[in-house]
């Protein structure tokens, strides 16, 4: 194999009930702090623990990275973002509602 072609993945295998900071949260991203507080006030990211620093579940990662994506490659502001994941999240829903049916 060349050595352009053997070269390893590293990643992460995170629980989606973990509980992540904001600073874990922006490092995973790989975006600043404050990028991760606009996506919040967006509506995009939710916080489930607010007591002395806010902290995000292990879902929101996930969330995260697609927003993050969505702004990225398809050029999209904030509401466009919140827009596109609204989308995606309905159209989970109703693929969920469909197999049960089934």
């Amino acid at each position: 194999m060349s050595p352009e072609k053997d070269h390893a993945l590293q990643g992460t295998i995170l629980d989606e009930s973990a509980v992540l900071s904001l600073e874990d949260l922006s490092q995973m991203c790989a975006v600043d702090q404050r990028h991760i507080v606009e996506f919040v006030e967006e509506g995009i990211l939710n916080v489930v623990d607010m007591r002395t620093e806010w902290h995000f579940s292990g879902a929101a990662l996930r969330r995260a990275r697609i927003a993050v994506r969505l702004e990225r490659d398809l050029e999209l502001n904030l509401a466009g973002v919140a827009l596109a994941l609204e989308l995606l999240d309905e159209l989970q829903q109703l693929r969920h509602e469909l197999e049960a049916r089934r």
